[in-house]
């Protein structure tokens, strides 16, 4: 009985409002949270598929190191003078400044 009597003076076009509200938030949280993260996961996958042999790395851990060998899912790299380590692919990630920087003399290559 207390709904209809709330309900009474309600604007016949409110459950219409509260709808097209509805729409709108979830428009906004589109455009600005999930199709950047899209277009972010788009930029990292198409830096790993583009990582060659020689290349300099960085990787997720902040293992510095350079491409010796691409397979499948991995990559193996080399962190010193013969020594090379295994890691996923997923675990490195583009930086411009990071793979820039050389880790055995601590300044940035130009």
């Amino acid at each position: 009985m207390i709904n209809f009597i709330l309900l009474d003076g309600a604007p016949a076009n409110a459950g219409l409002m509260n709808i097209l509200m509805i729409v709108a938030l979830i428009f906004i949280f589109y455009f600005f949270m999930i199709r950047p993260q899209q277009k972010r996961q788009k930029e990292i996958k198409k830096f790993r598929e583009s990582i060659e042999v020689g290349q300099k790395i960085v990787t997720a851990g902040g293992i510095y190191g350079r491409v010796r060998r691409i397979k499948d899912t991995t990559f193996v790299i080399e962190v010193a003078k013969d020594v090379l380590i295994t890691i996923d692919k997923g675990s490195v990630y583009p930086s411009a400044e990071d793979a820039q920087t050389d880790p055995e003399s601590d300044k940035t290559v130009k």
